[in-house]
């Protein structure tokens, strides 16, 4: 298919089978990075119990690079190009991929500096002592010095997605997972000649990985394999063009800051009561981050349609695409809450045989899992607002399940309320975030509700 068809079809095209056919690499690509940090939890847990606990210092503030640069940011540069073709304005798009590569390098620097110089003092403050701290500080040093190209790699990817092209990003981020997954094994235990690097060799596996990601992504740009053609010249910084990235993105980026705070409150919370419903909890934890991807998926796929629909003046089919792209999100998460909510044991025996925290594990599946599509489809709508430029309802909707979270918290820890309570507590955040960003959607101005222009494919 034409890039010049295949842009008419995000345009003007059936909504539901175009969002399916651009989600469904997404999902497939998100899977894969499920999957990367699943291995590389199993390395470092070979290496051993406080490896394990180094890895667990680090592992929040890797998940917001991630986030932040893929999700969060990310949605803004494709926000913004996406709306830059709805306009017809491929100069605009252009100089606007060039602006989003300079936001994404500086944030990475900035990151990289940020954890290399404080990274050390932070892990204290989080209870790193001794061997623990004696492992998280090279390790962290390498991971995050190399954030800039975490940053970068998810800025191209981005441009490419605001494109309306999901398979390039999706076989760039596969490739990524594989060769991290991969290189992260050889690295640490060694082969042959090569010794074993510990978990320096899996941050050096993840370093690498996204290096390559850079290449990819950067000839996909450069080499015209891509709707959009990046050239290397000089361009003149327009603060206009900074704004319309950061006016989503920096806003945005508060919306994982929000999600990785309530994770914390709930841990802390259950960990209070002990090992046993802390281990219970955290297998249930582990299928609610699966079904985001799902979220993740088909939200992405629902930035640059309803982007390119804003750009061109088409509020009623942007806001068709963000409730069907909520409904697909939604409906998936439902199957698969209500599927453990009556059969918890199909999730929760993978991960433990012991009976004490499967009867944790199945309290809160039974509990959380119908509240899963609330969720989902809560996130969901949370990409779309991206893609309309409209990021303080979302910001809003996270906001009021994090005080939901830390207000009702306390108040139960203050009761001494056992684990159910707190599992319920964890299900109304999730009932509170989807309905209040149904709210945020549907009474926020969209733009103007003016007819869309006939308009011919940006060249």
């Amino acid at each position: 298919m034409s890039a010049s068809i295949e842009l008419d079809r995000m345009r003007h095209g059936p909504i539901l089978s175009t969002l399916l056919r651009l989600s469904v690499p997404n999902v497939i690509a998100m899977a894969v990075t499920v999957l990367v940090s699943t291995a590389e939890t199993f390395y470092v847990g070979r290496l051993g119990t406080t490896p394990l606990a180094a890895l667990g210092l680090v592992f929040p503030f890797a998940i917001l690079t991630s986030t932040m640069s893929a999700g969060a940011m990310g949605g803004g540069v494709s926000s913004a190009i996406a709306r830059a073709f709805g306009a017809a304005d491929s100069a605009r798009a252009h100089t606007l991929a060039m602006h989003a590569i300079l936001i994404g390098a500086s944030i990475g620097v900035a990151y990289s500096i940020l954890f290399v110089i404080f990274g050390p003092a932070l892990y204290r403050l989080l209870g790193g002592r001794g061997a623990v701290l004696a492992e998280v500080v090279p390790y962290s040093t390498v991971l995050f010095g190399g954030a800039m190209l975490v940053w970068v790699s998810n800025t191209l990817a981005s441009v490419l997605r605001g494109t309306g092209n999901m398979r390039m990003p999706s076989i760039g981020i596969v490739g990524i997972g594989v060769l991290q997954a991969s290189l992260g094994g050889i690295l640490a235990f060694g082969v042959g000649p090569l010794p074993g690097l510990g978990m320096i060799g899996v941050a050096l596996g993840h370093v690498i990985a996204h290096l390559a990601g850079v290449s990819f992504f950067a000839w996909c740009l450069l080499g015209g394999a891509a709707r959009l053609k990046l050239r290397l010249q000089r361009f003149t910084i327009r603060r206009e063009l900074l704004a319309d990235i950061l006016r989503v993105g920096a806003l945005a980026c508060l919306s994982p800051v929000q999600t990785v705070l309530t994770m914390l409150v709930f841990t802390s919370l259950v960990a209070r009561l002990g090992e046993v419903p802390l281990a219970g909890y955290s297998i249930g934890q582990r299928l609610e981050f699966l079904m985001t991807t799902i979220s993740f998926g088909v939200g992405v796929a629902s930035v640059p349609m309803v982007g390119m629909a804003i750009g061109a003046g088409d509020v009623a089919r942007a806001r068709r695409i963000a409730w069907t792209a909520a409904g697909i999100a939604g409906a998936c998460a439902a199957c698969v809450g209500l599927l453990v909510a009556v059969a918890p044991d199909l999730w929760a025996r993978i991960f433990s045989r012991d009976e004490g925290v499967l009867g944790y594990a199945r309290q809160y599946l039974q509990i959380g899992g119908p509240a899963f599509a609330l969720l989902c489809a809560g996130l969901t709508l949370y990409f779309s607002s991206q893609g309309a430029g409209k990021m303080l309802g979302p910001v809003l909707a996270g906001t009021a399940r994090l005080v939901v979270a830390v207000g009702v918290g306390l108040w139960l820890a203050s009761r001494g309320a056992p684990a159910w309570q707190y599992f319920g507590l964890a299900a109304a955040a999730m009932v509170t975030y989807g309905v209040s960003m149904w709210a945020a959607v549907r009474f926020t101005t969209w733009g103007s509700s003016a007819p869309s222009r006939a308009l011919r494919p940006a060249g």
